[in-house]
């Protein structure tokens, strides 16, 4: 429950420091005192958004402090604990607002997000403002209200989530579908183009080896005649190199004993005719090898020219073929891991079946928790002076299903029992809407886990009895939750175990607004001003204490 409140400098409250308890508050004070400014500083810290001009005039900054009883079993306490926040003082949120426009958030002391505020806050306190019967005709927000009722919350944002995949997988398939005959003749391009790039046989080093051996074999005749002359010319010849280097050795040789400065060069000749007979040796085995074989010449110059045209149709040079081919396979690898599409059409029926079964599951748990809410609503607009009224939840089926699941949900009313029950938005005045608004809340509270409950002028457009009867209402439900109530109602604020007024007050250096909590004889006084306006007779005074103590 909320036990503290702290504001500094927030709009026209320059200091205030309140202590709620738990039970029924009331919150009074004449129009434009500020009675609102309580709750929009309490929902600063609860993480809402920082409007500007909330700084007050001539302070550097605002401050709101919120003090929360937790429990470590609440959730607000688990919450904490999960988020290594917890302090067993309490919960302590804190926002800080310059006159820049910066702001800062704590939790117990520690520097957090401000999404961190509103995720706790919805374990904390619900806020129903005095436009909540505006929303209530809008189909969204009548959907929601079911789904907390019901207890579907939950399972509303898992059938949005698999309504989402569905429809992802049916574009998938759907694209899958689109391009099924262009993927299919890129699949027939390719498996054209990997048979001709691998009836080439291939690789880059075998291009290089392939141009050798043609070159060599269109030469054969050339290489052979010039082998052989070499042959001649170096050994074979009568005046052949090899005989005329041996005469030189040995004249040298002998020439040795008279001058031995010779010895290095007759030992050159010898090596040099050693490499002349390996030179030799080789030249012979050269010679042997040349083939001359026509048909493999043109068999090769054939395959020569089919690669180089097919290098040509691809725009590429010989070499770069076989990458040209490893990219081919792997391509058409790929497109055949797609199959024929049965995988992408198979993943669209299961998500269609798991959407269809969630949103089934939540028709059912609507359907039920609709006919319950709408009874408990119902009597509690018999309680509101609308006793002959009826309170209806329709759930007519989608012709296609969406995101919210396979159901419309709509709020009807009808006036008297013997009507057919229509919109709520078409048959429903602003007071009726007020009550309702107020009766839905009520059923809401007997299923919401949140400790605190704060209604912001939800009175709006009734009075006389039905405002006693709101004002008796209003304190069941402190019975059950801590309750604050915002009222310009009398009948309502007599209700209260806890009563706080707000006054405006104007000085030399502008304007403050105080709350204070009031004894009672100070809640007679308020509860007479509230009755009678600026006048107060005795008589009104006599009024205010038979409606405080009845």
């Amino acid at each position: 429950m909320l036990r503290a409140l702290s504001i500094r400098n927030f709009v026209i409250v320059e200091h205030l420091d309140l202590e709620f308890d738990a039970g029924f508050t009331v919150l009074t004070g004449e129009t434009g005192a500020g009675k609102s400014i309580l709750i929009e500083a309490l929902s600063l810290a609860l993480g809402a958004r920082a409007e500007t001009g909330i700084v007050r005039s001539g302070a550097e900054r605002a401050e709101v402090i919120a003090e929360f009883q937790v429990a470590e079993a609440d959730p607000a306490g688990q919450w904490l604990q999960e988020n290594e926040l917890w302090s067993d003082d309490g919960c302590v949120l804190r926002r800080v607002l310059d006159k820049s426009g910066k702001s800062r958030a704590f939790i117990n002391g520690s520097s957090v997000p401000v999404q961190q505020l509103k995720t706790l806050s919805e374990w904390l306190l619900d806020i129903h403002g005095q436009h909540a019967h505006q929303s209530l005709q809008k189909a969204a927000t009548q959907r929601a209200l079911l789904d907390a009722f019901a207890g579907t919350t939950a399972l509303a944002q898992s059938v949005r989530t698999a309504y989402n995949q569905w429809q992802s997988a049916k574009v998938q398939w759907e694209q899958w579908c689109t391009h099924a005959e262009a993927l299919s003749e890129e699949k027939a391009r390719l498996q054209d183009e990997v048979r001709e790039l691998q009836f080439l046989d291939l690789t880059p080093e075998s291009w290089q080896v392939l141009q050798v051996d043609q070159t060599r074999l269109a030469h054969s005749a050339s290489l052979q005649e010039g082998a052989r002359f070499a042959l001649e010319t170096l050994s074979e010849a009568e005046d052949a190199v090899r005989g005329k280097l041996d005469a030189v050795s040995s004249k040298l040789s002998d020439l040795v004993t008279f001058d031995p400065i010779l010895q290095p060069s007759v030992e050159l000749i010898e090596s040099a005719g050693i490499q002349l007979d390996e030179a030799v040796h080789e030249l012979r085995r050269y010679a042997m090898s040349i083939e001359f074989d026509d048909a493999g010449l043109r068999q090769m110059e054939s395959r020569m020219e089919n690669i180089l045209a097919t290098a040509r149709r691809y725009r590429l040079k010989p070499e770069q073929l076989p990458e040209r081919l490893t990219q081919a396979v792997a391509r058409l690898e790929m497109l055949q891991s797609q199959g024929s599409g049965e995988g992408v059409e198979q993943a669209m029926h299961a998500a269609q079946a798991t959407f269809q079964n969630q949103a089934q599951t939540l028709s059912q748990q609507r359907a039920m928790a609709a006919r319950q809410l709408s009874q408990t609503i119902t009597a509690t607009m018999a309680e509101l002076a609308m006793g002959s009224g009826v309170f209806e939840i329709v759930l007519t089926p989608l012709e296609r299903a969406n995101a919210s699941g396979l159901d419309e949900v709509e709020f009807r009313v009808a006036a008297h029992v013997s009507q057919t029950p229509e919109s709520l938005a078409r048959v429903a005045s602003g007071g009726e809407l007020s009550r309702i608004s107020l009766a839905i809340q009520a059923a809401l509270s007997t299923v919401s886990a949140v400790p605190t409950l704060i209604f912001d002028e939800v009175d709006t457009g009734i009075g006389g009895r039905v405002a006693e009867i709101v004002g008796r209402l209003l304190e069941g439900l402190g019975q059950r939750h801590q309750v604050l109530c915002v009222t310009h109602l009398p009948q309502v604020a007599a209700r209260g175990q806890q009563h706080l007024s707000v006054t405006k007050t104007e000085h030399a250096t502008g304007v403050n607004s105080t709350i204070q909590r009031l004894d009672e004889a100070a809640r007679v006084e308020e509860l007479a001003r509230m009755l009678g306006g600026m006048i107060i007779t005795p008589t009104t005074r006599r009024h205010a204490a038979e409606l405080l103590n009845h």
